[in-house]
């Protein structure tokens, strides 16, 4: 059963790299990360809190990685990722995809924030901005 999950992932994967990935739109509880992608010339990215979270405790990324719990906190970007950090602790080739599939994390569309998307904080902060206006 697992190794069917396994080889079903990996294909939905190579399908959408040989199709190339349509940009998403972050859903409910997604991080967009977005503090160096666009200034860079390449799409922000969506991460998908859930789907991670799903499949590992919340110990795996915030206390064995040292991920901080605020979206735009932890100075991920590239080389670090490359360096085996971050997300390049799992996204290696060996527990998930290697870094050549650059369209399945930079999936977000030009303009998104740094966020949370839909957590209450964001919208809070949002409703406060343009209340000041």
């Amino acid at each position: 059963m697992a190794m069917m999950k396994h080889t079903t992932l990996a294909m939905a994967a190579v399908l959408g790299a040989l199709m190339g990935s349509p940009q998403a739109r972050a859903e409910y509880g997604d991080v967009v990360m977005n503090n160096h992608s666009e200034q860079n010339g390449i799409n922000p990215v969506v991460f998908p809190h859930w789907f991670h979270r799903a499949r590992y405790g919340c110990k795996v990324c915030h206390s064995d990685l040292g991920m901080e719990l605020e979206a735009g906190a932890n100075g991920i970007n590239m080389m670090t990722i490359m360096d085996g950090q971050h997300c390049g602790a799992c996204h290696n080739g060996e527990i998930a995809w290697q870094l050549e599939h650059c369209d399945l994390c930079h999936s977000g569309k030009s303009g998104l924030e740094t966020q949370v998307h839909g957590s209450t904080s964001a919208q809070l902060n949002t409703t406060q901005g343009e209340e000041a206006r």
